[in-house]
Order: structure tokens, then C-alpha cells, then sequence
């Protein structure tokens, strides 16, 4: 299955990620503890290597940012992704809906927050975050 796709210009990740090209990294939402016990961070650690401990930045073949712990937070560590994508433009980056399952944020929370990560051509968002981002 094809984890990436081009709709109307924008750079679309799959929803449904079982494995990973060549320089792909899964960004998921986690908690600054690491504890990767739940929806994509659970995933992240059993089939791509996400590392129990590391709650923000590149592990295994991921990039864990955490959603936990409130909105300035993660305002912040979008910012940190960003510099990183744009540090490492030889990774793709395939966002999930970080933040909208058990962290119990929306899409138009969210969203708006990944409107910088939107123009790097390394970066793909879901298309719930591209359907907030194109109002």
C-alpha cells in the first residue's frame, strides 16, 4: 500500500501506515514521558521501532511528538518537528492526526498549528489537517 499521494497539490499520508519506504518516518503523537502504551504511539513502538523513554524527536524510524501535555506545548513541539523536517530533508515525513485521539484535540485545533509544516516537500499531512488548512 502506497503511504503517500498528491491530491490537489497537497502532499496526503495515508491513514492507515503498515510499513515504511525507504527514509519514511511515522510521526505520531505521544506523551514527554515516552510511554508508548496507546493508539499510534503503541503502533509506532511495536512495528517501527518507536523507543519506550523518547516522548519527543526522531526514534527508531519515527518521530514522536508529544500531545499530552497542553496546547502551548504542543504549539512548541510542532516547532521543533518542523526544524527538524527541515533539518533532514532527506526523510519524509508522514504525519498521522497527531493530538486527535487520545490526546482529545480536533482537527481544527490541530491543524492550524502544521500550517508552516505544510509548505516543506518533505512533510505529508493527513488529509483531515489538509480539509482544516484549506478553509
Amino acid at each position: 500500500m502506497k503511504n503517500t499521494s498528491i491530491i490537489d497539490g497537497r502532499r496526503v499520508a495515508s491513514d492507515r501506515i503498515a510499513e515504511l519506504g525507504e527514509g519514511e518516518v511515522f510521526v505520531f503523537g505521544s506523551n514527554i514521558q515516552g510511554m508508548h502504551g496507546g493508539g499510534a504511539a503503541w503502533y509506532a513502538n511495536q512495528r517501527f521501532g518507536a523507543e519506550w523513554g523518547i516522548g519527543e524527536g526522531l526514534t527508531g524510524r519515527c518521530y514522536a511528538l508529544p500531545t499530552m501535555e497542553g496546547p502551548a506545548s504542543l504549539k512548541h513541539a510542532v516547532e521543533h518537528f518542523i526544524a527538524c523536517a527541515k533539518q533532514h530533508k532527506e526523510l519524509t515525513f508522514l504525519v498521522t492526526a497527531v493530538g486527535c485521539g487520545i490526546a482529545g484535540y480536533t482537527p481544527v485545533e490541530v491543524a492550524p498549528l502544521f500550517e508552516d509544516a505544510a509548505r516543506l516537500d518533505n512533510v505529508y499531512l493527513p488529509q483531515v489537517f489538509w480539509n482544516e488548512l484549506s478553509r
